[in-house]
């Protein structure tokens, strides 16, 4: 398998109100996607999109946008909060991010990430005659290791699990537990050639296997019976 990830250029600065999808199809034609890319885009884009986007003036207003988003709280350390959102994701400060807006204003998580991921699949598909998966993005850190990485957070046109229980390894001894996180792993893949300051927010990826289907981002949340970190 020959996996190839290319960068999603041209899209300049996105503003509340701006139609996304046609932004992507526009800068997507050079790349001529096919059946079966993966179009992966980082949250940013489409907070800023669906005008996602809260006033805070001060760090007291940020916590309290951070509070207001929140559906649990589960830590404080100092200025730092570990919540459930309202999606029910596990995340510093709600997902609620200053970077790359103006002074005075924050960007939230979208309403929906898997319905964003649905209206600009539909849009590639209508416009290309393709069957593609799309994936929403963001920066999360993770509970047994150092540093960020992006993870999915909205998907359509795949399923975001790849469940390899009951297939055999390469001794013929059938796996159990094996569930692996295609979604999240592409969504580190394409963050490879994205970033918050080269100002490219999207990617498409061809040549990768993954199972389609109607998933959910959500799907990848551990249930708190399983999750020892609760």
């Amino acid at each position: 398998m020959n996996v190839s990830i290319f960068p999603v250029t041209g899209i300049g600065e996105v503003q509340p109100g701006d139609d996304l999808p046609a932004l992507l199809v526009e800068a997507l034609r050079p790349l001529s996607p096919g059946d079966g890319d993966v179009l992966v885009v980082t949250q940013k884009v489409v907070s800023k999109a669906e005008g996602a986007i809260a006033t805070a003036a001060s760090e007291a207003d940020y916590r309290a946008v951070v509070e207001r988003e929140a559906a649990a709280v589960l830590r404080r350390r100092g200025p730092m909060v570990i919540t459930v959102t309202k999606h029910g994701f596990v995340c510093a400060n709600a997902g609620v991010d200053r970077s790359n807006v103006p002074q005075g204003q924050v960007v939230l998580l979208p309403t929906n990430p898997d319905r964003s991921a649905h209206s600009i699949r539909l849009r590639v598909e209508r416009e290309f005659g393709i069957a593609i998966a799309v994936i929403v993005t963001d920066t999360f850190g993770r509970a047994w290791r150092q540093g960020l990485v992006d993870v999915a957070i909205g998907v359509s046109g795949m399923l975001p699990i790849l469940d390899l229980r009951g297939t055999p390894d390469m001794n013929g001894r059938l796996l159990e537990v094996t569930e692996v996180a295609i979604a999240d792993e592409l969504a580190a893949a394409a963050e490879l050639v994205v970033g918050k300051a080269s100002g490219i927010p999207a990617a498409l990826i061809k040549g990768v296997n993954y199972p389609r289907g109607d998933g959910r981002a959500t799907d990848l949340i551990r249930p708190p019976a399983t999750d020892l970190f609760r």
